[in-house]
């Protein structure tokens, strides 16, 4: 059987630049180096001011989940506060990375999932941690009723809806590029469905890059995103400007994932030649490059970003 695939499309290699997932969240990094010291107070004070705004909390809780240590110190937390929801779901994402790693079976980090959801019923967060889970070790029927779970609870989950273009941008690519392929149909279903000031607008643009990157694996696009011309169709420039003119007019500045977005935009006017607005883009990032979509296919996602943002600064 071949491996199964990445979660979020990511690439195989390790970078060899560390991306800091918590991205521009100040409090959360604090917080995670706090938990690194084994003072799950801090977590909980976290969490707690989070409250139901799901895509923070998300992102949140998956970047923490992501430490080596913090499955031991939420089981202390978990012996100090048995029915406290934010622990269980906290040691559910954790258990579920460990999972991913190869580091523990998955079993029980499904049956810690199902446990915190039943114990905070409204929250997609047990949902989007069994989402990764069956991303990479599950079946696809799997990954489009969890999906279905996470948006029963929030329609317009950010983190979710990266997961399921990326499942869905990897079928049929040996088949080579189709303009028609479902993957854009359903990016643009919810972007359309979402409100006007969602980043689900820029979903779009996620769903061309992940297209890209199942081609470049499959054999069917070239090496070189920028000069392959999967950027420079007019289907794909219209997908462009209109994220980009979203952008402009709504921009989320508070929303925790964004620099996802424009790392992915910043991305597509690089590879469309659009020096000027990828320039912008670069500017607002600033030190927060994300691994994805720059390592797009098996590239040094630090070195690809670097270039691209010093091509496009130095052109505009």
């Amino acid at each position: 059987m071949p491996p199964p695939p990445p979660p979020l499309g990511r690439g195989r290699k390790r970078a060899a630049h560390a991306f800091d997932a918590a991205l521009d969240d100040a409090e959360l990094v604090t917080v995670r180096s706090a938990l690194a010291q084994g003072r799950w107070q801090a977590v909980r004070s976290l969490l707690a001011r989070t409250g139901d705004d799901w895509d923070r909390r998300a992102h949140r809780v998956t970047v923490l989940a992501r430490e080596a240590h913090t499955a031991a110190w939420v089981r202390d937390w978990l012996l100090a506060e048995p029915e406290s929801a934010d622990a269980s779901v906290l040691l559910g994402a954790a258990l579920v990375e460990r999972a991913l790693h190869g580091r523990q079976k998955p079993g029980p980090a499904r049956e810690a999932c199902r446990a915190a959801a039943a114990l905070a019923p409204a929250d997609p967060t047990p949902w989007l941690a069994l989402l990764l889970l069956e991303r990479s070790l599950g079946a696809e029927e799997d990954v489009v009723r969890l999906f279905d779970e996470v948006r029963l609870r929030h329609p317009d989950h950010h983190h979710a809806h990266h997961l399921m273009v990326a499942a869905l941008a990897e079928r049929h690519a040996a088949a080579g590029p189709d303009p028609l392929h479902e993957v854009y149909d359903f990016a643009n279903w919810a972007a359309e469905q979402a409100p006007a000031d969602s980043p689900l607008a820029i979903l779009p643009v996620v769903a061309h890059a992940e297209r890209y990157r199942a081609l470049a694996a499959a054999g069917r696009a070239g090496a070189d995103p920028a000069g392959c011309g999967h950027w420079a169709g007019r289907r794909a420039r219209q997908v462009m400007k209109t994220a980009f003119d979203w952008w402009l007019e709504w921009g989320q500045e508070g929303h925790p994932r964004r620099m996802v977005d424009l790392n992915y935009l910043a991305h597509a006017k690089h590879c469309e030649g659009r020096a000027a607005e990828a320039a912008a883009l670069f500017l607002r990032i600033g030190d927060h490059a994300t691994e994805h979509p720059w390592s797009y296919p098996e590239r040094d996602p630090y070195t690809a970003f670097c270039t691209a943002r010093a091509t496009a600064l130095g052109t505009a």
